[in-house]
C-alpha cells in the first residue's frame, strides 16, 4: 500500500508509470508531472466481464491548516490526498458490486445536478401561476407579491437548494417590513409551489413548515366593522398623514363608493361620467366578472373634478409614483395605516364590512346594500331572475352614506339619518 510520502515524492519520468494501492486504486505519474488517482474494476456488461478505468481526480497533498470551506473547494475541483483517494474508491466499489458503472454514474450525477441548477425558484413559481385557474388580474397581483418580497431572497436558487431556515427567513422579513397580511399570504404561495415542486420530482419534500410559534400572528381584526366614532378618527387621520394627495383621494373613494380597495386604485379616467355621477367599473376588474355600476355621491364628483387637474392627463386615476403608465398598489394605504399606526386595528378591507354594518343598521334595503357591494346573489333562482341595477335608490342611499361620513369625521357621532323603509 502506498503512503502519502512516496505520492508526494513520485517524480515524472519520460512515460506514464503507475504506483499501486490497494483493491484497483493506482495513482498514475504522467511525463507532464501531473498525478492521477485511478481505479481499475471489472464490471458484468452484456454477458460479459469487462475491465474499465474510473479517473478519480488528481493527487493533492492538504496544506497545514486547510479549513473546511477550503476542503469542500478542492474536492469539488477533484483534487484528493491519499486518504480521500481511497475513500472515493470504497464509493465506487460499492456502485460496481451493484451493477453500476461508477464513470456513468457520475455523469448522470453532473446531468442531472445541471438540470437542478437549472430549474430556480422563480421558473417554478411562474409554473406555478401560470396552472392556476385565476384571472391574469388576480395572477398579476400574486406575481408583484413574489417580486417584492421573495424572488430577491430565492428567485436565482435552484427549487432544490431552498431550505426551512430560508424560507422562514424571508417570511420573518416579510411580517417585518410589510406586515404579518402579506407574510401569510406569502407563506401560502410558498407552500403551493413548493407542492408543485415536489409532485412533480424537483423536490424530495415540502420546506414550508406550519410555524406555529417562530412566526408572528395575524392581529388585524380585518373583517370587524368600525364604529362611528372610530370612522371618524380614521378619516381624520388619513387626511392628515401628509402622504400623497392621489392617496388619499384613492382613500376616499373607497369610502364613498364602498369599492374594494384594488377596485379604488385601478380605477381609469375611462370608466367615469362625472356629468352623470356614474363610474361602470369593467368586468375585467371586477371579482366576480360583471359590469359594477356605482353611483357617485356629490362628495365624489367635486373630489374627482379637482383630481382630473393633477392626473387626467394619464390613464388611471392614481397612476404610480414611479411609472405613470401603472396604477398606484395597494400597498400605498397599508404604508400610511402603519405610520399612522391603525395597522393591527383596521384593513382597508374592513370598509366594506363597515359599510355593509352601518347601512343595514339604518334600516336600508338589503338587495340596496347588496348590489352597492357587488355581492353575488347567494340564491341561483332569485340570481337569475333579479337583475334590477336599483340604481337611483342605491344612489340615494349613497349620497346619505357620505354626507353621514361627512358627520362622522367632523367628530359628531350622534346624527342619524332618516330610516329607510325596509
Amino acid at each position: 500500500m502506498l503512503n502519502d510520502t512516496q505520492c508526494r515524492n513520485a517524480k515524472p519520468k519520460d512515460k506514464p508509470y503507475k504506483l499501486k494501492d490497494s483493491n484497483g486504486l493506482y495513482l498514475e505519474i504522467k511525463p507532464n508531472g501531473v498525478k492521477a488517482w485511478r481505479y481499475r474494476f471489472e464490471l458484468r456488461e452484456d454477458g460479459k466481464i469487462k475491465e474499465s478505468v474510473f479517473a478519480i481526480g488528481d493527487y493533492a497533498s492538504a496544506p497545514s491548516g486547510e479549513i473546511p470551506e477550503e476542503v469542500k473547494a478542492r474536492r469539488d475541483g477533484r483534487r484528493f490526498t491519499l486518504a480521500e483517494a481511497r475513500d472515493e474508491r470504497t464509493k465506487a466499489r460499492a456502485l460496481v458490486k451493484q451493477g453500476i458503472n461508477p464513470a456513468q454514474h457520475r455523469q448522470l450525477e453532473r446531468i442531472k445536478r445541471a438540470q437542478e441548477n437549472a430549474t430556480t425558484f422563480e421558473a417554478v413559481a411562474k409554473e406555478w401561476l401560470a396552472l392556476k385557474d385565476w384571472e391574469e388580474i388576480t395572477k398579476k397581483r400574486r406575481l408583484d407579491m413574489l417580486t417584492r418580497v421573495v424572488f430577491p431572497t430565492i428567485g436565482e436558487l435552484p427549487v432544490k437548494q431552498v431550505t426551512p431556515p430560508v424560507i422562514l427567513g424571508i417570511l420573518k422579513k416579510a411580517a417585518e417590513k410589510n406586515g404579518v397580511t402579506v407574510m401569510d399570504e406569502a407563506k401560502r404561495t410558498l407552500f403551493g409551489i413548493f407542492e408543485l415542486a415536489a409532485e412533480t420530482f424537483r423536490v424530495d419534500a415540502n420546506p414550508v413548515h406550519q410555524w406555529r410559534e417562530a412566526l408572528p400572528k395575524n392581529k388585524t381584526q380585518h373583517k370587524r366593522p368600525l364604529e362611528t366614532a372610530e370612522i371618524g378618527q380614521l378619516l381624520r387621520d388619513f387626511d392628515g398623514h401628509g402622504g400623497r394627495h392621489e392617496t388619499i383621494t384613492a382613500f376616499r373613494l373607497m369610502w364613498l363608493t364602498l369599492t374594494r380597495p384594488s377596485e379604488a386604485v385601478e380605477a381609469k379616467w375611462e370608466e367615469f361620467d362625472l356629468d352623470a355621477a356614474i363610474w361602470r367599473i369593467p368586468a375585467g376588474r371586477m371579482k366576480m366578472r360583471r359590469e359594477h355600476v356605482v353611483p357617485l355621491p356629490t362628495q365624489a364628483v367635486e373630489m374627482l373634478r379637482v383630481l382630473h387637474g393633477l392626473t387626467g392627463r394619464h390613464a388611471h386615476l392614481f397612476p404610480h409614483r414611479d411609472d405613470k403608465t401603472k396604477a398606484m398598489a395597494t400597498a400605498s394605504f397599508r404604508q400610511a395605516l402603519n405610520v399612522l399606526g391603525w395597522a393591527g386595528k383596521y384593513s382597508p378591507h374592513a370598509t366594506r364590512t363597515t359599510g355593509s354594518t352601518r347601512l343595514n343598521e339604518l334600516g336600508y334595503v338589503a338587495d340596496w346594500i347588496e348590489r352597492q357591494l357587488a355581492h353575488a346573489e347567494p340564491n341561483a333562482v332569485r340570481r337569475t331572475y333579479n337583475h334590477a341595477e336599483h340604481l337611483a335608490d342605491r344612489a340615494k342611499m349613497m349620497q346619505q352614506w357620505a354626507d353621514m361620513l361627512d358627520t362622522w369625521k367632523k367628530g359628531d357621532n350622534n346624527v342619524t339619518p332618516i330610516r329607510q323603509a325596509a
